[in-house]
């Protein structure tokens, strides 16, 4: 049975993804998985804590049928780890290039004098904060939300489709309170 990957749930992994992790989709229940650089490191450097993943042994020695949500994280992360081909990688931050998107917002803009400011905001170094600055400023925080929202909704429907992973469109879930 397929399941479908909830589209909403797809864009907001890739809008937080962090720089020192990455991202993974499980092709069999449409979970998604962010594993850090830090949970690599300790799921590889941890002998004793790969043995108890394997087993199910608790930190006294007792099988645990139960185990803790970060058990079921760390075991997640050793499968991920271990080229599981249930699991496949999220583009990452750097594939999506949130900058290009800043700046076709700042074009799109219908005041050409806003347009204008907005885009010499984005130049240099502090971009991302003076373009924050700038859309409260002018009171458009909603406007780029909802093209970030559109924009990142374009990226997730391409690359599941290029996979070829059933979604379910349901981006309006967040404004619904569902």
């Amino acid at each position: 049975m397929t399941v479908a990957v909830s589209l909403r749930d797809l864009v907001d992994e890739l809008q937080m993804l962090p720089n020192e992790g990455t991202a993974y989709l499980n092709k069999v229940t449409g979970k998604i998985i962010t594993v850090t650089e830090d949970m690599v490191a300790m799921v590889e450097m941890d002998s004793e804590l790969e043995e108890e993943l394997e087993d199910g042994i608790d930190n006294n020695g007792v099988e645990d049928p139960d185990p803790d949500l970060e058990t079921q994280y760390l075991q997640e992360v050793k499968r991920i780890l271990a080229s599981d081909a249930d699991y496949l990688e999220l583009p990452s931050r750097f594939d999506i290039h949130e900058y290009e998107i800043i700046e076709r917002f700042c074009l799109s803009i219908p005041d050409g004098k806003v347009s204008d400011v907005l885009l010499r905001k984005i130049r240099g170094s502090g971009a991302f904060r003076r373009f924050k600055d700038t859309i409260y400023q002018y009171g458009i925080e909603n406007d780029w939300f909802r093209y970030r929202d559109e924009a990142y909704k374009e990226i997730a429907i391409a690359w599941l489709e290029s996979k070829d992973i059933a979604y379910s469109d349901d981006m309006d879930r967040r404004e619904q309170g569902t």
